[in-house]
Order: structure tokens, then C-alpha cells, then sequence
């Protein structure tokens, strides 16, 4: 059974949905992983040392304070995210090459594109907290994403520990009686 982020939403309170129009990128319309953060701005120098180390299919989330400028993430990088076992990116800023990913085994979640490539000066930080669309990204803790969102979940909780089954059941059953009376 595929989770998703809106049934895992229903049932556990405590998920945190990212209020953030991301769209999305790469063959993997949805993913989940452990947290790794990196925070910079317009740069990518960090975003390609992690993408280069393996990945044991966590997801990266890049703080790039939102700017649309320059993109801190593109294609050369996604096939290497992808062939280090990467599960996917939700990044807080802008991408390139967005149909080139598209056509990768990579999930990516960004704000948009750009054609113009970051700088690499190597400032920004690592595995620290970082926050934004109203959630605190925290490494370690476990992030959820498809076509409806980004969310993370509670600390210690995995997506397969959070029981969906009611709520699914609760949602069909209204439908099943729903809508004009005969």
C-alpha cells in the first residue's frame, strides 16, 4: 500500500504539513526519508559534497532562504543524489534543468526553476535545524512527500508505524453516503 502524506495527515495530528507550494520534479512522485539539512544561499558547494556521500536513502533539504535567483540544484547533481542513493531533495528555492530530472529516479521538490547556476564558495551550514513554510526541519527526523505536499513527521515515528486503515475506511464510508438523497 502506498502512503500518502493527506492520510497520514488525517491519522496522526502531529505530522506537520509544510505550507509551501512546492512542485516537483524526477520519477519519484513521492519518497520519504530521514532528514540531512544543509542552509546556504545561492550556493551549492555543500549541496555537492552531500549529494556526493551516500545517501542510504535519506532526503536532503536545502534552505536556500527561498530565492529564486540562482538554482542550487540541477541535473549533473540529481544523477549523482540518484546513483548515491539519494531518496529525494525538498528544496526551500529554485532548481535547473527540470525536465532532465524529470526523467531520473530521483524525487525533488522545489519552488521553482532557474536557468542560472548557484555559486560554490562553500558558506552555508550542515545538519543543523532549519525552518521555513512554517515547519522546523530537523535532522534525523523522518520527512514525507508526494504530489500533495511535504511533511515530518513526530520524532521517533516512521511512516509504516502510523495506522491509516481507519481513517481511509472513514473517508470511503462518507462518500459511500454522501451527496443528493433519493
Amino acid at each position: 500500500m502506498t502512503l500518502k502524506t493527506s492520510d497520514l495527515c488525517d491519522a496522526c495530528e502531529e505530522a506537520l504539513p509544510c505550507a509551501l507550494p512546492f512542485r516537483g520534479w524526477g520519477q519519484r512522485r513521492a519518497f520519504a526519508g530521514n532528514i540531512r539539512t544543509i542552509r546556504c544561499h545561492e550556493d551549492i558547494a555543500l549541496m555537492r559534497d552531500m549529494v556526493g556521500s551516500p545517501g542510504h536513502g535519506q532526503v536532503l533539504v536545502i534552505d536556500g532562504g527561498g530565492s529564486l535567483n540562482r538554482a542550487v540544484f540541477g541535473d549533473v547533481m540529481a544523477g549523482v543524489a540518484s546513483r548515491n542513493g539519494w531518496a529525494g531533495l525538498v528544496i526551500h528555492g529554485a532548481i535547473r534543468d527540470g525536465h532532465e530530472i524529470d526523467g531520473m529516479d530521483i524525487g525533488v521538490k522545489a519552488l521553482g526553476t532557474v536557468p542560472k547556476r548557484g555559486q560554490r564558495t562553500g558558506a552555508g551550514e550542515v545538519d543543523v535545524p532549519v525552518s521555513f513554510g512554517g515547519v522546523t526541519f530537523v535532522p534525523g527526523r523522518r520527512l514525507v512527500a508526494d504530489d500533495d505536499g511535504v511533511i515530518v513527521l513526530p520524532e521517533g515515528v516512521t511512516e509504516g508505524e502510523i495506522e491509516v486503515d481507519d481513517v481511509v475506511a472513514a473517508t470511503a464510508a462518507y462518500a459511500a453516503t454522501a451527496g443528493p438523497k433519493k
